[in-house]
């Protein structure tokens, strides 16, 4: 099989088919299309607004903008930090009805959906909202992650559009730029709610170095019927940070092209020993038990031995969303042992 590009790769993450199945528009919420967005702790709507995303294009408004809408984990992050959007696009309602865990804290009984997978944008209904910012990542230069290309122009004529950088960058810059965002638009980013998870990271990432003295070998993997994806660490933030730590994270010697990770056969799994696998959790890839009915995989030392944790790969750049991702990986890294591999 020919190894996905970078954009496929990226778009079958998103999507929900099968190579589709790793990499119908949600029901609408009870939002009132009136409503506004909220920053606690402001008067949102009072003062001009600018900001230069990083595109390096500035939007500059006469006032704050209070309805925005925004991809899930872009809302997410932004939710974090005390901004409510009106409406948001992307995964964050599951098939039981439940908050996709790409859309964070995000009560998506209280926002519009404009689409719910990959390729699904209601441009009428993103117009009837009356939007006066849009915000989304951007694994892709240039490219709003969950923008449909063929709709591009018609939903960045509605609104002020902002990018914000996922790759590429340290995790607290990312971070910081959500954070830099939030301020503008009127939030209080020294809330003691804000504060106090920005603790609990910092406090997590302080105990990294010392758990790397465990030695011991991770690797993050994703995984697809036909085949097994060994992490980039540099192309994913929190394992580059977790790396930038002292943790042992398995660099794959080819990267695909374009990044992200080594497309491997199942055949070829045990390409690089490992203490413990961090496999992608996300409701679109393969499930510990499907990757388990693959003979090479439940032969690995560390499916072996049970040290197999989940990997929240899209975690949202937030304190509190990555003060949550670190104290899991360490609770699980400090019950693993090292050597097994």
């Amino acid at each position: 099989m020919i190894a996905p590009s970078r954009r496929g790769f990226l778009s079958a993450l998103a999507g929900g088919g099968a190579l589709l199945a790793l990499a119908a528009c949600g029901a609408s919420g009870s939002a009132d299309p009136g409503g506004e967005a909220r920053a606690s702790g402001s008067a949102q709507g009072g003062g001009a607004f600018e900001f230069t995303d990083d595109r390096g294009k500035k939007v500059s408004l006469p006032a704050k903008p209070t309805r925005i809408v925004a991809q899930s984990a872009a809302a997410a992050a932004l939710w974090d930090f005390g901004v409510r959007p009106i409406a948001v696009f992307g995964p964050h309602k599951l098939k039981d009805g439940g908050p996709d865990p790409e859309v964070g804290n995000v009560d998506i009984s209280t926002v519009e959906s404009l689409g719910n997978v990959w390729g699904e944008f209601n441009v009428e209904k993103y117009a009837s909202l009356r939007p006066e910012l849009l915000v989304s990542g951007m694994y892709l230069d240039d490219q709003l992650w969950y923008v449909p290309e063929k709709s591009k122009d018609k939903i960045e004529a509605l609104a002020p559009t902002i990018g914000i950088r996922l790759t590429g960058k340290p995790l607290e810059q990312i971070i910081g730029k959500y954070e830099e965002l939030a301020r503008a638009l009127g939030a209080d980013t020294d809330a003691p709610e804000v504060a106090q998870a920005k603790e609990r990271f910092e406090a997590a990432a302080a105990k990294l170095p010392e758990l790397a003295e465990k030695g011991l070998r991770i690797m993050a993997m994703s995984g697809l019927p036909e085949n097994m994806y060994v992490v980039a660490p540099k192309d994913h933030a929190a394992m580059d940070f977790v790396r930038g730590k002292g943790l042992d994270v398995v660099v794959p010697e080819k990267p695909d092209e374009g990044g992200f990770y080594e497309t491997l056969s199942w055949e070829n799994a045990d390409k690089y020993p490992a203490d413990v696998i961090l496999y992608d959790a996300r409701a679109q890839s393969m499930k510990l038990e499907e990757m388990m009915k693959k003979p090479t995989f439940a032969d690995l030392p560390a499916v072996k031995a049970g040290q197999v944790y989940p990997w929240r790969a899209k975690e949202r750049f937030s304190y509190l969303g990555h003060a949550n991702m670190l104290e899991e990986l360490i609770a699980n890294l400090e019950k693993a042992k090292p050597g097994i591999a």
